[in-house]
């Protein structure tokens, strides 16, 4: 069977349910999503209780805001990398250095209200290091491999079937960006290239970010060249 994937915007960043053996959700968006994502669980005819693991690919705001509200209302477990577990259990906000001229900009900006940004803060039950994760324990015929750059904890859920979820190591368009291309935000530009390079190297297929739509192979090859 085909791995399902269901996309929601969950304040503004796509997160994403993998169902196929087993079910997993992929982020918990900005704060206050909680109402949001079970009406989408809903449309989708999911159960809370089925999604068994909460697989955060990094850990800034809008990726962590609901991880709690989520986490008690489906009873799972929260997996997250070590390097940015502390945003979440100690309800840090966080906003990375601008790469762009844009990023800059937003970063300026955005830092302005960093300490008016609240979000409940979790327990991570599963914490990812160097190694990879394979996610056959959850019924998904995948793995979450580390892909740091965006941020020193970012990761990436990638299938058998080469359909990456990459988190913010990409974006797709306003307000980040004005097309597909490397973020606006990094704290290891080069050291997200290498992440890039090595995940192309495992015959990734088709690319599933946070901030629009999917990006094709083609475009990110072309943009860490």
């Amino acid at each position: 069977m085909a791995t399902r994937i269901v996309s929601m915007d969950l304040g503004n960043t796509n997160c994403f349910v993998l169902q196929d053996k087993g079910t997993i959700l992929i982020d918990a968006g900005g704060p206050k999503q909680g109402k949001k994502f079970k009406a989408e669980l809903e449309k989708a005819s999911i159960k809370p209780e089925d999604i068994q693991l909460i697989l955060i690919t990094h850990g800034h705001f809008d990726h962590i805001g609901s991880a709690d509200e989520i986490k008690k209302l489906t009873g799972a477990k929260l997996a997250m990398h070590e390097a940015d577990k502390e945003n979440l259990e100690k309800g840090l906000a966080r906003i990375p250095p601008g790469v762009t001229t844009w990023g800059k900009v937003l970063h300026a900006i955005l830092s302005l209200f960093e300490s008016m940004i609240k979000f409940p803060t979790s327990t991570v039950d599963i914490v990812l290091g160097a190694d990879e994760m394979s996610l056959e324990e959850y019924g998904i015929q995948g793995k979450v491999i580390p892909t740091p750059g965006h941020s020193a904890g970012s990761v990436t859920v990638l299938l058998d079937t080469g359909e990456a979820f990459v988190g913010d190591m990409c974006m797709n368009g306003p307000p980040m960006r004005l097309g597909p291309g490397l973020p606006a935000f990094a704290v290891d530009l080069p050291g997200l290239k290498a992440s890039w390079k090595a995940l192309l190297d495992r015959g990734v297929k088709t690319i599933h970010q946070s901030h629009g739509k999917p990006v094709s192979v083609e475009d990110m090859s072309k943009a860490i060249a």
